[in-house]
């Protein structure tokens, strides 16, 4: 609800702009949410939860989609040269795991172990089948991230939707839960096996990169902070709100992403460049 300055409309256009050149190469269909009708005239607003309610609409706007995929406006996509296909869902059983214990920063015990539950849910793994893999989500040093993600059309997800935004439990552990929605997303997973057995999750720089500046405590982590020379396919600023420079991460990471993608007329105007600025700088022989 504030006014936006100079630095978070640039924030703004160079996100939509990097996603529509995006989505357009490729053929996927792009949906750009503005929230300030809503936040401003819904009963109830719940900050960050309505991505919820914006994937149920979604959805319904696109009956012929099979998966939806969430992306926070402090994101870029580094490497518009890969799609989805190729770089997740042709291989979708390789690029998840669904055992949370190859990397489990919240320590939740798993596979459930009560006898009632039936063969599939005290797996570690569920049915192991690509098929049944419903929602995909990375990790970050504190738990799980929906800074990026990608959920399936199918009745589980519905399911799942309704359970997630039930004010029920929104107004009963809403207190508690500090990051909002994906704490929320994290009590339902360790709560039911029902969701626990479709969720499959996905090496975090995979889809969701961080800068440096993010998830910083015990230093760089290799498995959460973007690599330039791995050409990781998108970064996302999380967090940069706090402390740090929003506009300055995306603008270095905007360029970043320009000079990596060059097209190879661009690379040769580049070495002659270098090979022209190092031999001006060659100090000239005395005489």
């Amino acid at each position: 609800m504030e006014w936006k300055g100079p630095r978070e409309w640039a924030i703004e256009r160079d996100s939509v702009k990097n996603k529509k050149r995006y989505t357009e190469r490729w053929g996927y269909d792009l949906d750009i949410v503005d929230m300030t009708t809503k936040k401003r005239y819904a009963h109830e607003w719940r900050e960050s939860w309505e991505k919820v309610d914006t994937i149920r609409n979604a959805f319904r706007k696109y009956p012929k989609a099979e998966w939806f995929w969430w992306l926070d406006l402090n994101t870029f996509i580094m490497e518009p040269s890969y799609s989805l296909q190729s770089h997740i869902f042709n291989q979708l059983s390789k690029n998840t795991y669904r055992d949370i214990n190859d990397y489990n920063p919240l320590n939740i015990s798993h596979p459930f172990t009560q006898p009632y539950l039936d063969d599939e849910s005290r797996s570690p793994v569920g049915d192991g089948k690509p098929e049944s893999i419903h929602l995909i989500i990375p990790q970050d040093c504190a738990g799980f991230n929906l800074g990026s993600f990608f959920i399936r059309r199918s009745e589980w997800s519905d399911r799942l939707l309704d359970v997630w935004w039930d004010p029920v439990a929104y107004e009963q552990r809403h207190m508690e839960w500090e990051h909002k929605e994906q704490d929320a997303l994290e009590y339902l997973y360790e709560s039911h096996p029902w969701i626990r057995s479709h969720v499959a999750f996905i090496p975090q720089r995979k889809i969701n990169s961080f800068p440096t500046g993010a998830c910083d405590e015990n230093g760089e982590d290799l498995r959460i902070h973007y690599h330039e020379t791995d050409r990781d396919f998108v970064v996302n600023m999380a967090g940069c709100e706090w402390g740090r420079d929003c506009w300055g991460e995306m603008y270095a990471f905007r360029q970043l992403s320009n000079y990596l993608n060059r097209n190879p007329w661009e690379k040769f105007k580049d070495a002659i460049s270098d090979k022209v600025r190092g031999w001006l700088r060659k100090p000239k022989p005395e005489n």
